[in-house]
């Protein structure tokens, strides 16, 4: 019980500390969001408060209030918190794996199957919805890169779905914010056997950037994107 306590007080200042570092990069790209946190906060405990005093319950009402309150400001702030990542991240290589990084449960994710010297890239998601092909750069110079990697997928496995788009915010265009909605709402295809299937016949094909360094992405630092990761 002694360790977990000290683990517990441990883990705390380091919880608070990575609060701390969010708020001041959020504050940069958001300068507004303490006030607008602090008014969510405010506004709806004083309503919560008004309610109890008008039905003759202000004490229940009110620690009810300060409850949501606090909820209320979690929400917010995490929001804002994640609108000011995806805008320092936006338009910088690399962007798109970041995002895919975190997209959730159930996919695998590869990042740089097929890149330009000028640093146009396409990544690979496979999932239940089949493969999808992330495309994020110049659209004229990454829609023969998506074309090619397409070719190479119908050649050996035909019978699976491909997908494909790029990230941007053009016409026709995937906002990098929507990256991982717009994954998560294609329809679902595969089972889990089949995916892993599709899974071992792409690693055993190989990637064409698999040796080449890529970075994960301009994640700011102290920075973090929804909860989430890779299917290992």
């Amino acid at each position: 019980m002694a360790r977990k306590s000290n683990a517990e007080t441990a883990a705390n200042p380091g919880r608070l500390k990575q609060i701390a570092l969010t708020y001041k990069m959020t504050r940069k790209a958001d300068p507004k969001v303490g006030l607008i946190v602090a008014g969510v906060g405010i506004v709806t405990f004083g309503v919560f408060l008004a309610i109890g005093f008008l039905i003759g319950h202000p004490v229940y009402l009110g620690i009810l209030g300060f409850l949501v309150a606090f909820l209320a400001m979690a929400i917010v702030f995490g929001r804002r918190a994640e609108r000011a990542a995806f805008g320092q991240m936006e338009g910088q290589p690399g962007a798109a794996a970041a995002v895919l990084d975190n997209v959730g449960r159930g996919w695998t994710t590869t990042p740089a199957v097929a890149m330009t010297r000028q640093q146009d890239i396409v990544h690979r998601a496979v999932g239940k919805a089949g493969v999808v092909l992330i495309a994020e750069g110049n659209p004229n110079r990454v829609k023969p890169l998506l074309a090619n990697e397409k070719k190479k997928l119908a050649r050996i496995m035909p019978d699976v779905p491909v997908h494909d788009f790029i990230v941007g915010t053009g016409e026709g265009e995937v906002p990098l914010k929507k990256v991982r909605t717009t994954l998560l709402k294609l329809p679902r295809v595969l089972a889990g056997p089949q995916i892993t299937q599709v899974n071992d016949k792409l690693r055993a094909m190989g990637d064409l950037m698999s040796n080449m360094p890529l970075p994960k992405g301009p994640m700011p630092k102290g920075m973090r994107m929804p909860r989430g990761g890779k299917t290992r």
